[in-house]
């Protein structure tokens, strides 16, 4: 569906929460062509979309209203600015206005091509229910499912590094390169890979072995996805397989146990670099020099020669370096402790 046109700019104040559990912050909330986008509202980075179609009061009629991502105990926004909530409320009317009633031949005859595309998909067309499986994935669940393969992960990698001062170095790492989180795995990894959520993991090799984080960034910008089929979710749920996929578009949950043995599978495949030109355009727009990778991957530099003579900022050192000397030096450490 499509949200009102009246209401494609509209943004308000709100309270946020992420467990039920948790503190409350404040929150920037954006109405979205069909997602109520919700960012920090300090740093603006986006924290969590959600689904118009999905979103559900817990309070009718009472305010401030308050609204989940769906029916299962977990996030909770709070809002009090009537425009929002009367935006929100007018979709959900529209929706309600749209489905099909009992006892029409219309509504039978779409049940019945409904039912009819689903048997084709789970007995005929397997790739494509798992393709449209991670591509419906709201943001949120695509970061569970991101966590989630972080710990399978780290039943072979160990547990992530973690230091105050390393955390928030890689905190600040993260908001340059628009990424949920940055981890470093202190085994087995090599290079960096990304997780579904925007989820980005590193070899211990990658901080404690360089001068900079240029050689990092470069791994992490090249681990990112080229093109839908190199999609992290769609990687997951392939290893899931069918029925771990139909199960997540029916019930918004993966299958217990349905990423056992996935770390290992992740670390067996190398991936591969993009396309020369593409990664060039990913530094640039990341603000940092490719010559370091570069010089990483391939010492001699032949086979790398593209990235070096082409470089945005000629093998200089970035104007904006990724991170500062402090954070560099705290985050080379994070797998001391």
């Amino acid at each position: 569906m499509t949200a009102l046109s009246e209401y494609q700019r509209l943004e308000s104040p709100g309270l946020w929460r992420e467990q039920p559990e948790a503190q409350r912050r404040e929150v920037i909330v954006s109405f979205g062509d069909a997602t109520l986008v919700i960012s920090d509202d300090r740093s603006a980075r986006a924290l969590a979309h959600w689904s118009l179609p999905a979103v559900t009061r817990r309070n009718p009629g009472e305010r401030p209203a308050l609204y989940a991502p769906g029916t299962e105990p977990g996030e909770e926004l709070e809002l009090t600015d009537d425009t929002m909530i009367n935006a929100i409320e007018k979709v959900h009317t529209i929706i309600e206005s749209r489905r099909p009633h009992p006892g029409r031949l219309r509504g039978a005859l779409l049940g019945g091509s409904a039912l009819l595309v689903i048997a084709l998909m789970v007995f005929w067309l397997p790739g494509a229910l798992i393709t449209h499986a991670s591509s419906v994935a709201p943001s949120a669940k695509r970061i569970e499912i991101g966590r989630a393969a972080l710990a399978e992960l780290a039943t072979v990698t160990g547990n992530a590094c973690a230091s105050p001062a390393g955390n928030k170095a890689l905190e600040k790492l993260a908001g340059r390169l628009h990424l949920e989180a940055i981890f470093v795995l202190p085994e087995a990894l090599k290079g960096a890979r990304q997780l579904p959520g925007r989820i980005a993991v590193l070899g211990r090799n990658l901080i404690e072995n360089n001068d900079s984080a240029d050689v990092a960034v470069g791994h992490i910008l090249a681990a990112e996805p080229s093109t839908p089929a190199e999609d992290p979710l769609l990687k997951v749920l392939r290893w899931a397989g069918l029925r771990a996929s139909f199960r997540l578009l029916t019930t918004g949950n993966l299958p217990q146990d349905s990423l056992r043995g996935y770390g290992v599978d992740l670390l067996s495949v190398r991936p591969s670099r993009p396309a020369e030109d593409v990664l060039l355009a990913r530094f640039e727009q990341a603000g940092v020099s490719a010559t370091p990778y570069a010089y990483a991957v391939d010492p001699s530099g032949e086979t790398v020669l593209g990235l070096i003579e082409a470089d945005p900022f000629k093998g200089a050192p970035s104007p904006h370096p990724p991170l500062d000397d402090a954070d560099w030096v705290a985050l080379q450490a994070i797998c001391d402790g």
